[in-house]
Order: C-alpha cells, then structure tokens, then sequence
C-alpha cells in the first residue's frame, strides 16, 4: 500500500493500521519530550548544591522554562489552524536538542536560565502540532487520541526522574548531554509523523459545513474561562508536586535524594494511569462527569497529605496523580468542542496556559517556600482542588 493510499484510509477506519502507527508515534515523542522537561526538575537538587542557587532561583528556572513554552504555543497553533506546517515538529524538537546540550556545558545561573528558555521553545511548538496529528488520525474517538497523545507524556514525566537518577544524580552535570541521544530520536520520529501528516492534508475532502459553535458567543467564553481557571487548580497544585516534592520528602521524612526521586516517579505513573484513564471515560460517560470525579474528587487526599507520615504521603500522592491527571484530556476536548476548527489555537491554549501556570506557580511556590519552608506550601496548596466546584457552571454539550 502506498503513502498516499494509506493516508486516506486513515479517516475513514478509526481502527485502522496506519492510524494507530500515528497515534503511538506521537504518543513516543511526547514521551520523549516530557522525559526530557522531567529531567530539569529532577536535577534541581544538583544544581542548587553546584550553583549555589536559591529556591526562589529554582523557581526562576522552571518559570523561564514555562513561559517560553506557553506563551507561543496559543500564537503556534492559532497561526497553522490557518497555514499548516507540518514539518515544523522536527524544525521546533532541534530547540530542545540545543537547550539540552547547552544546559549539559552550563557554567552559570544565565546559561542556565537560556538553555531552559530553548527547551520551552521545542516544547511550545510542539504540544499544539503533536495535538493537532492526534486529532486528525483519531478517527473520530477524540477523548482516546487526546489521552494516548497525553498519556505519552506523562510517561515521560514519569521515566524523567528515575533516568536522571541512574544517568545524572551524583555523576556531574555533563551527564546531562546523555539525554540528547533521546531528543535526536525525536526528531526522527517527528520526520516521519510530518510526512504522514503532509500526505493527510493533501487529501481531498469533501466540503464541510462551517464550523460553528454548538453555545452563543457569551456562553463558550464564560465555559472557556471555568476550564481556565480548573486547569489553574489543578497545575498549580500538580507544580507544588513536580517541583517541590523531592525536597518536602528529604526535609520533612529525612529520605535520600533517591529515594525521593523513586517517589516522584511513583506520583508521576500514577499520573500517567490517570490520565489515560481520563479521555475513553470521557468519551463514554460525558468530558463534563470526568472533570467532575477529577479535580473536586482529590481535595479530600490533597486537604489530608500536609498531616500524614511517610508511608501515607506516598499512597496519598499516588492517590491524588491519578485522580486529578484525568481531567487535561477531558479539558483540551471539551474546549475544542466548544470552538470547533480550532484545533491548534485551543491546543495551544490550554497546553500553553497549562506551562503558564506552572511555572508561576513554581516561582511563587519557590519564593513561599524560601519565606515560610517547604511544608508551608503543601498546607497551602491543599484547597485549591476545591476549586473544581466550579464544573456546575459548564454546560452540558455532548448532544
């Protein structure tokens, strides 16, 4: 079968082969993508022991990284909803590959700060594309795409730390350059999803209707802004979690660098489950229902964990990943429900608004953390999920 014919086929059988084979390829960048972003937290310990830094430097790293890698992603996918590039995956993914070689020969706070920047660039353009390819060879299941799509990368922030462990963690900074093997995988793979993608879009079609919101104007920007501010609980609550849990571990319960890390990794796969779980429940019981169970149905573990020991920390953290990581696929389909024929710019958005988030959170998080101690910050943290009482006020679109 050629390129072509197989392209064509991809929108006709959601089951099909070559749909699949697209789905899973991007799924694997993602997850090398996030590994990869996974790995500058995880190292976080060794760069504030070899630099000196601050938590409150700490947090501008993770802010200098989700910055560059939100704000361009809405303007990204905003500009190729209207002119498709479909090899800008791999031009975008040789960012990353710099920032990681960079950061690897990094001899002061501003190289640092420079090579996260790069990294958030291959990030932010390549959440919205990756999204868009999943989008159209999903086959009509967009809940399962957008949580295969999603799951790839919370595999990765999941592998991050255990890699950074065996790879980095008490061998030097150099070590880092071992992680750019993975991005140069990356970029292959992302060779071969463009060319798919480009054979895809040449595919005539017949005329569609114009895509035209199922809610007046007023109505999806009032739910726009109810996912917006969810998405803001919930990462702001997951940031004080990536960023922040290794040194609440070694602080409060005394354990190791590795062992925290071990625990990280245990919180991160449960997010992984979680969210996988998250997108075909989605498509079965309603995107409204699982936001629902989600974000409103961790408070209870996140309001407990500040006062338990360690062996309660961890079955709360891994408790409270997968429950809350089931919301985002849920999220990023309902909002492109909400404006359809903007795949990319809504992608962009929410992945975009999802870095934000985090990387203010982080900064903010570092400086209370550097003011009032670490532990402080889960305290406070702990009732932002009660935010998720929010849902009541989305409407009801699955008709």
């Amino acid at each position: 079968m050629n390129t072509t014919a197989t392209s064509a086929t991809t929108v006709s059988r959601p089951h099909g082969e070559t749909v699949m084979q697209i789905l899973g390829a991007v799924a694997l960048v993602h997850l090398l993508n996030d590994l990869t972003q996974a790995m500058l937290p995880s190292i976080y310990p060794m760069l504030k022991a070899e630099f000196g830094l601050s938590f409150t430097q700490v947090g501008l790293i993770t802010l200098t990284f989700q910055c560059t890698a939100s704000l361009l992603q809405p303007w990204i996918g905003l500009y190729t909803d209207r002119r498709p590039i479909p090899f800008l995956l791999p031009i975008g993914m040789v960012a990353t590959l710099v920032g990681v070689l960079m950061m690897s020969f990094a001899s002061s706070f501003h190289a640092l700060l420079l090579s996260s920047a790069l990294i958030g660039v291959g990030s932010s353009t390549f959440h919205p594309e990756a999204s868009r390819v999943a989008r159209a060879a999903s086959g009509g299941r967009f809940g399962f795409a957008q949580s295969l799509f999603q799951v790839g990368g919370n595999a990765g922030s999941a592998l991050g730390p255990v890699l950074a462990a065996a790879v980095i963690i008490g061998r030097g900074q150099g070590k880092i350059a071992w992680f750019a093997l993975l991005v140069a995988v990356a970029i292959a793979v992302l060779v071969y999803v463009s060319r798919w993608h480009s054979h895809h879009l040449a595919q005539p079609r017949k005329a569609a209707a114009p895509a035209v919101s199922p809610l007046p104007k007023g109505r999806v920007i009032g739910a726009l802004t109810v996912l917006a501010l969810l998405v803001f609980s919930k990462y702001i609550y997951m940031s004080s979690l990536t960023s922040y849990y290794t040194f609440y571990l070694i602080e409060k319960f005394g354990v190791s660098v590795s062992s925290a890390q071990m625990y990280l990794f245990l919180f991160l796969a449960a997010v992984a489950a979680g969210t996988f779980m998250g997108g075909p429940i989605g498509d079965r019981i309603g995107r409204k229902r699982v936001i629902w169970i989600s974000i409103l149905g961790a408070a209870p573990f996140t309001l407990a964990l500040p006062y338990v020991n360690l062996f309660w920390t961890a079955l709360l953290t891994v408790l409270i990943g997968f429950v809350i990581s089931s919301a985002f696929s849920a999220i990023v389909v309902f909002a492109q429900e909400l404006v359809p024929g903007k795949v990319g710019m809504i992608a962009g958005i929410f992945f975009g608004l999802m870095f934000g988030v985090s990387g203010i959170g982080a900064a903010a998080m570092g400086h209370i953390a550097d003011v009032n101690g670490i532990a402080y910050v889960y305290r406070l943290c702990s009732y932002l999920p009660l935010l998720g009482i929010l849902t009541v006020l989305l409407p009801r679109i699955e008709h």
